[in-house]
């Protein structure tokens, strides 16, 4: 069984490369890379453009949606997931 210190450090390697990766998309490719991006087309509107525009914030929300996976699977794994138990439902009064 891994310890709380591995989880934590695997958790904080999941955010880094996450956050990675949306730094590439929207910094990289949207603001550096847009210029060499702008010789292709997207439904007429130069690649570059679109990418600094609406790609970088798909990819974002995207990697939402995938950090929400690994985190539950690796809660899962560590045996720290949320239970009916464990949350408060919405119906509960608080």
């Amino acid at each position: 069984m891994r310890t709380r210190h591995d989880y934590w450090r695997a958790q904080l390697r999941r955010i880094l490369v996450l956050l990675a990766i949306w730094a590439f998309v929207a910094f990289g490719l949207g603001i550096f890379g847009a210029e060499w991006l702008n010789q292709f087309d997207l439904a007429g509107v130069p690649l570059g453009f679109w990418v600094a525009q609406q790609g970088s914030i798909f990819v974002f929300v995207a990697l939402i949606f995938v950090y929400a996976f690994l985190s539950d699977r690796a809660d899962r794994a560590a045996g720290v997931q949320e239970t009916a138990d464990t949350t408060t439902a919405a119906s509960g009064g608080h």
